[in-house]
């Protein structure tokens, strides 16, 4: 299996030593292929947000960088690594770039039964709310999510909290190998129930085979399924989903 841990850091330090250690820890336990990937080793322009990605098709996309190659590395790869440092209470501006170029992904996402997990250095706040971004961009494109951790770096840095914070990376490495290994697909959530459902309504009610999200809607065939791929629900969750059915039709043609 291949694991890929993607930094938005320049320097290689925290951030990166933490994703060292966690990729060392998964290959200990399996057999494991991982890379690293440098964001700031990359060509990454900033998304000029003029939407052709998600109306015609991402491979319109006026921008010609490295987004292709590094999003070729996630949809080959069985798991995947976002570490980052906490700037301006934030991801690094590296690693936002990166996110904004394949925002189309949450429109069409296709990481079904790949895993996710995220490592963020901070120095003294914020960093929760980071982990908190992580897990829900994660769930948006599909992946099953192992939720991240924050270190704490302050410097200097005692023993004590290097002993801490390598505990805490080891403790993520047994969790993600575990749901890695397993390739389950992720549980219909009531909240992704909620977003397929109703963005599916919406797409079939505003849009056509011009453009790009219908169309992969219709060649996936989920204009006719209950969710992203075939899973068990409740009947409480297919009466749900009926009425998220209704109210995306009804929001798309009050729009």
């Amino acid at each position: 299996m291949k694991v890929i841990a993607f930094i938005g850091s320049n320097r290689k330090k925290y951030t990166y030593v933490a994703s060292e250690r966690f990729l060392k820890n998964l290959q200990s336990l399996g057999n494991i292929d991982c890379e690293i990937i440098v964001l700031s080793d990359y060509n990454l322009q900033i998304c000029k947000g003029c939407r052709v990605c998600l109306d015609k098709g991402e491979e319109f996309c006026p921008l010609k960088d490295d987004r292709d190659l590094l999003i070729d590395k996630i949809i080959n790869s069985d798991g995947v690594l976002f570490a980052t440092p906490n700037y301006s209470f934030h991801v690094s501006g590296i690693m936002k770039v990166f996110l904004d170029r394949f925002g189309y992904l949450f429109h069409r996402p296709r990481m079904f039964s790949k895993t996710f997990t995220s490592i963020v250095a901070q120095g003294l706040y914020g960093g929760k709310v980071i982990i908190k971004y992580f897990n829900f961009i994660g769930e948006a494109l599909g992946f099953n999510v192992v939720k991240g951790i924050v270190m704490t770096t302050v410097e200097p840095m005692s023993d004590k909290r290097q002993l801490a914070i390598n505990k805490d990376i080891d403790n993520l490495s047994r969790k993600f190998y575990k749901q890695l290994v397993n390739k389950e697909y992720p549980k219909a959530s009531l909240k992704g129930l909620m977003a397929f459902r109703m963005g599916r309504s919406s797409i079939k009610t505003m849009l056509d085979e011009k453009w790009r999200d219908y169309q992969f809607y219709k060649d996936k065939g989920w204009f006719e399924s209950n969710y992203y791929y075939k899973v068990k629900m409740s009947s409480l969750k297919k009466v749900l989903g009926k009425l998220f059915d209704k109210i995306g039709k009804s929001l798309a043609n009050n729009s």
